[in-house]
């Protein structure tokens, strides 16, 4: 699978040989971190299913794709498990492209107790690549390596490179708790400075704290708060005695990285960056990067690491229309409706009237009649009874769901849990049976009712910086941006949806609701058109979007259409430049994608008003610009095709009577009615192909 590494040659004596170096890698299977509790409790994180396949699958056929052909897998909790699944596994087969895997136990309470206990048993002989057992990636390294490479073979004390990726239009995986920044010098892509900025703290506004004489001694500076940490570093066995150096040292990034940076006068190691714009690379770090990781590797944004690709040995995955993966051996009853990304393992059984959009099935699961499933992750063996409806939660191995639950968004469901009948799980609630020490703890029917097994179980505090980007996300809240200090009472203003256009203002302002949304449309509009034009990163775009709001406490329409007038304006700009149509809205969409993204709240529900609101907004600007038909319809494309709005939003928008409420109206939307219909009868289509499958 990889491409053997070598080292450049050296001159020896008179003559100049080359050495063949071996790559190396150092994989961290346990975090040492809760935040995956309960499931964790019963099974190593690394082993939890990431559509359909273990965690630690991605992870490797990364390191077998980079050439690495020696691996040093560090097991923490659970590593029995571990162990057995990896000899079990085609890695230690006679094919496997790695020379060597070797399996280390370890007592270790801490990244850096791994990284001191490698250091001691002096296993690593040159480069080796550091990454977690949850990274996700099919980035090329070579570049990297080679980058790498060069910079040590001209300065000894260039001792590590980390892979950071610029925030790209489908990443939704980043922390708005806390943000890493990192200080780089551009002409070296040298990291000078690393601080963590946590948004909890609001006694003050956050600010970093860089020495005066970093600023005075670099030229040049770039502080990038854009950047997702992969947790891929290309290191030198020096970082290893760093870690041995400083046993205060205990995570990899705000102790041992902002720690070597801090003591660079000290230690005279350099530490450098790579930031890639293309490719996929991301850490499933918390539950909302699960949530979002599973749904770009079933958008295929991680190709070809991907559900078809058909990753461990006996799957049998097949893509079909509307991004959905299914294997054979599946039972289909002829009214089931199943919807766009979804996979659908061996051995599901689904009864009459169910329908499944957007979710993950294992394996040998039994779903009854009328059954409703909305971005849900069922894992293997999982019985859920008639009349049921999972939203957005994590239901593990074995579960048993009873009739007529309802199992709210983000509630978590561990191994073997057992509801009975009419149960309600609120979101965000976790049940399991088993305990911290291991042992199984006694059922409370209050929870799983009468007959049912588990208990609600309460996560510590230690690990729960990324809980708030869950409920963040669901509350509409997302334009509430963390470097921004906002009262209970701001907030509150911002997320109501007052609908005749008249704001709360405080200190009595005679302003009327009407002027200040003229001012909001005006500043906002020309704001984002600015940011587009001279290519500003989405971010910024964001920040300053954001800031417009709060003063003028706009509605989520508003934001829509000031975002669209300006989307459009730049889309005419690039015509009038030569662009066609496709190509300029295709330019925007996809380099400004979460701009828009971030003014929808309706992902998991049935009604689709905030997308349905948007295509209006669309239809409407259009109605009076150059080409408006033809924008229109690419427009209704591209946002299809980049998953930001869904096919039940375009029904809902072309049955509601304002999209034809009048004769300009109408006569915009003519062409996008051959797009309308191609969605209806792809929809056909999937039906008819499942019940013959069924047949």
């Amino acid at each position: 699978m990889g491409v053997k590494q070598k080292a450049a040659a050296k001159p020896k004596g008179n003559a100049a040989e080359e050495v063949e170096e071996t790559l190396q890698a150092v994989v961290l299977a346990d975090t040492f971190e809760t935040r995956f509790e309960p499931f964790t409790l019963d099974k190593p994180r690394c082993l939890l299913p990431l559509a359909n396949t273990p965690l630690i699958e991605y992870t490797l056929e990364f390191l077998a794709n980079a050439g690495v052909e020696e691996i040093f897998l560090y097991g923490g909790a659970h590593s029995d498990q571990l162990e057995k699944y990896i000899n079990a596994s085609k890695w230690r087969a006679p094919s496997s492209p790695f020379k060597q895997l070797n399996f280390l136990k370890s007592t270790s309470t801490s990244v850096g107790d791994v990284m001191r206990d490698l250091d001691g048993k002096h296993l690593i002989t040159g480069d080796f690549i550091l990454v977690s057992g949850d990274v996700i990636s099919n980035l090329p390294i070579e570049s990297a390596l080679a980058k790498h490479r060069a910079r040590r073979e001209a300065d000894k004390n260039a001792i590590m490179t980390m892979v950071l990726r610029e925030a790209g239009r489908n990443h939704r995986t980043k922390s708005s708790s806390i943000s890493p920044v990192f200080v780089i010098d551009p002409t070296k892509d040298r990291c000078i400075h690393y601080e963590e900025i946590d948004h909890h703290v609001e006694e003050h506004p956050a600010r970093l704290n860089i020495d005066s004489e970093i600023i005075l001694s670099h030229a040049e500076l770039d502080i990038r708060q854009d950047l997702i940490d992969c947790s891929i570093d290309i290191c030198t066995p020096d970082v290893l005695s760093l870690w041995s150096d400083s046993f205060d040292y205990q995570t990899p990034r705000k102790h041992f990285l902002f720690g070597v940076l801090k003591d660079y006068e000290l230690n005279g190691k350099t530490l450098h960056t790579h930031i890639i714009k293309d490719n996929y690379a991301a850490r499933v770090r918390s539950l909302k990067a699960y949530d979002a990781v599973s749904k770009d590797i079933i958008s295929r944004w991680t190709y070809p690491l991907c559900p078809d690709t058909n990753l461990l040995p006996g799957h049998q995955y097949d893509l079909r229309k509307g991004s959905l993966y299914q294997e054979p051996g599946v039972t289909l009853a002829r009214s089931c409706v199943i919807g766009r990304r979804t996979v659908i393992g061996q051995g599901i059984s689904i009864g009459d009237r169910t329908t499944v959009h957007s979710t993950v099935l294992g394996r040998n699961c039994k779903i009854g009649r009328n059954v409703k499933l909305e971005g849900a992750y069922i894992w293997d063996d999982v019985v859920i009874g008639d009349g049921s409806d999972v939203r957005g939660a994590i239901i593990a191995d074995g579960v048993v769901v009873g009739k007529d639950c309802r199992i709210a968004s983000g509630a978590l469901l561990s191994y073997g849990v057992k509801l009975a009948d009419g149960v309600t799980v609120e979101g965000g609630m976790r049940i399991t049976k088993s305990r911290r020490d291991g042992t199984a703890a006694p059922s409370d029917s209050a929870v799983v009712g009468e007959g049912g097994e588990g208990y609600e179980f309460v996560p510590g505090d230690e690990d729960d910086e990324d809980e708030d980007d869950a409920s963040d996300a669901s509350s509409g809240l997302v334009y509430r941006m963390p470097n921004l200090s906002l009262s209970s009472a701001s907030i509150s203003t911002l997320s109501s949806d007052v609908s005749d256009g008249s704001w709360p203002r405080s200190g009595g302002s005679s302003v009327s609701g009407d002027e200040e949304e003229d001012h909001f449309q005006q500043d906002a509009s020309t704001s984002v058109y600015d940011s587009l034009r001279d290519g500003v990163t989405v971010d910024v775009v964001q920040l300053e979007l954001v800031s417009l709001r709060m003063a003028a406490n706009a509605s989520d329409n508003q934001v829509r259409r000031a975002v669209v007038s300006a989307f459009m304006k730049h889309i005419q700009q690039l015509m009038e430049g030569g662009k066609g149509a496709g190509d300029a809205v295709h330019e925007v969409f996809s380099k400004y994608r979460d701009v828009i993204d971030r003014t929808l709240f309706d992902r998991n529900k049935d009604d689709k008003p905030d997308q349905v609101d948007l295509l209006l907004v669309l239809q409407q600007d259009l109605v009076h610009r150059l080409k408006g038909d033809t924008v229109l319809l690419f427009a209704a494309k591209e946002l299809y095709e980049i998953e930001l709005v869904d096919e039940e939003a375009y029904d809902q928008w072309w049955h509601d009577e304002r999209s034809s409420g009048s004769d300009e109206m109408r006569s915009v939307r003519t062409q996008t009615q051959q797009f309308v219909d191609w969605l209806a009868n792809a929809e056909e289509e999937s039906s008819e192909d499942d019940e013959s499958d069924d047949e």
